[in-house]
């Protein structure tokens, strides 16, 4: 999958996914380490990646409305750690199509994964 990390991922998380075929683009590499959450969603949507971040605005649609991209995946662990973000993490991308997360916000913690239609169409 083609995945874009948001700021507050260490490398060690895109190593551990690049190291298992996904393609990985993260915040600092592409020089948003400072960038706003807008900004963030528009470079994922730009380059039709999945965008993986733990922040929670991506699911208030008042403050960030998501119309139209290629997928957010927010992960919710605790503590968020490399290790506990990849062990929710791994398991779940393998067991998904990149063409599925189209138009979805997926909230996935160690007790689910929720699926949320974002757009219309």
């Amino acid at each position: 999958m083609k995945l874009y990390l948001d700021q507050m991922f260490r490398l060690d998380l895109a190593k551990l996914l690049s190291a298992r075929g996904h393609e990985v683009l993260c915040a600092a590499e592409a020089g948003q380490n400072t960038a706003d959450d807008t900004e963030i969603l528009r470079l994922a949507i730009s380059e039709g990646r999945i965008l993986v971040t733990l922040d929670e605005h991506f699911g208030d649609w008042a403050i960030l409305p998501l119309d139209n991209h290629p997928g957010v995946v927010r992960v919710k662990a605790h503590p968020a750690t490399t290790n506990n973000i990849a062990r929710l993490l791994l398991p779940f991308l393998e067991s998904h199509r990149q063409e599925e997360f189209v138009d979805h916000l997926v909230i996935l913690s160690p007790r689910a994964e929720r699926w949320i239609r974002t757009s219309g169409n």
